[in-house]
Parts: structure tokens; C-alpha cells; sequence
């Protein structure tokens, strides 16, 4: 089983409300305007503010 990407119509960044872009290669939805990684674990994404890795440089967040 893998990450549905069906769900990234109604998925939104927890903080700002706003789209989140999903990094296959890392399994994070990365939010750009707050600059957060947000893991997906067992194809559940975790959208906890706590849980979100913050995005230090450019290349984070290509």
C-alpha cells in the first residue's frame, strides 16, 4: 500500500490552512509558505505542528 495522492485535494498544512506538495522520495508533504515537513508514516500523514521538521534550506524545500 502507498500514500494516496487522491488525498492531497483536501489535505492542507495544519498551521496556515494552505496546499501542501508531496515529496515522494522523502514521504513528507512539505508546506512552503511555513516552511514545514510534515512525515507520512505507514502512508498516514502526520499533520501534528509538533511533528513537522522545519525546512532550513532551498534545497529542503525543492
Amino acid at each position: 500500500m502507498a500514500f494516496d495522492t487522491k488525498l492531497m485535494e483536501i489535505l492542507a498544512c495544519p498551521v496556515c490552512k494552505g496546499k501542501l506538495d508531496y515529496d515522494k522520495e522523502a514521504k513528507e508533504l512539505i508546506c512552503h509558505f511555513d516552511r514545514l515537513a510534515y512525515r507520512i508514516e505507514k502512508d498516514i500523514p502526520v499533520l501534528l505542528e509538533g511533528e513537522a521538521r522545519q525546512l532550513n534550506s532551498s534545497k529542503d524545500a525543492e
